[in-house]
């Protein structure tokens, strides 16, 4: 093979090279992006934990409010826990590491509804409870000061099961559709979860701030220097080929 003849033989995977390792390194850097997002992110729950809670936005501006943007706000509620049944959140709780006290296994998140003092009505996610133990609860009543985080509503995923409204249980924390099972109207198009009171063995046993942030996914650092990783074998792969073609003796 003659040199303008290996040069042309080269092109082509050299522009494919470099177009790889372009669409890798923007992976990577987008990851480290979103990293120092998520860290500014878990910041500033660590801060809302160890400080007063927000009053709760007021009714009148639900209806302008995005609840992407809300998620994981602490808040104060006042109001009146509204009489009736609750809807149950099928989840499964991970036991906690050596030493810690917490309720754990497979299990339902209890939703109830909740009027404000300024009229609105909201859910709050009491806590959650064990399968076994969810006929010790019964249905909160009269008024109550709730702290806690405002969560957006869950996404299906795709093998998640259906819901069965009629029993009032759910399989993906969704406001709408749980309010709608215990006949409440004008929701709020987000849900309070309750933080943790006491032990956290008494269910139900609402959410701990430590924990709630130790289980958000910060995996940005591995997945950037997994296609930075991948750029420079892209790299090192075309560079063996070239230097094998170099050898290789020409006709």
């Amino acid at each position: 093979m003659t040199a303008p003849t290996r040069r042309v033989s080269l092109l082509l995977p050299a522009l494919l090279t470099i177009a790889g390792t372009l669409v890798l390194c923007t992976l990577g850097s987008w990851q480290i992006m979103r990293m120092g997002e998520k860290h500014a992110f878990i910041s500033r729950l660590e801060a809302q934990a160890s400080g007063a809670p927000a009053s709760m936005p007021a009714a009148a501006d639900w209806a302008n409010l995005d609840p992407s943007k809300l998620d994981l706000t602490r808040v104060a509620a006042s109001g009146t826990f509204v009489d009736g049944a609750f809807a149950g959140v099928r989840t499964t709780i991970a036991a906690g590491a050596p030493g810690t006290r917490q309720l754990s296994g497979f299990g339902r998140w209890i939703f109830q509804g909740f009027r404000l003092d300024d009229g609105g009505l909201i859910l709050i996610n009491r806590g959650f409870v064990p399968e076994g133990r969810l006929g010790e609860i019964t249905p909160a009543s009269g008024p109550a000061r709730v702290t806690g985080f405002l969560r957006a509503p869950e996404a299906r995923g795709s093998f998640t099961p259906a819901d069965l409204p009629a029993n009032r249980e759910f399989y993906t924390r969704d406001p709408a559709a749980i309010a709608a099972s215990l006949g409440l109207t004008n929701a709020a198009p987000f849900y309070l979860e309750a933080e943790r009171e006491g032990n956290g063995l008494i269910p139900p046993a609402g959410v701990d701030a430590k924990e709630l942030i130790a289980r958000i996914p910060d995996n940005h650092l591995s997945y950037a220097l997994t296609w930075f990783g991948l750029a420079l074998t892209l790299l090192g792969v075309f560079g063996a080929f070239a230097w094998q073609g170099r050898q290789r003796p020409s006709v």
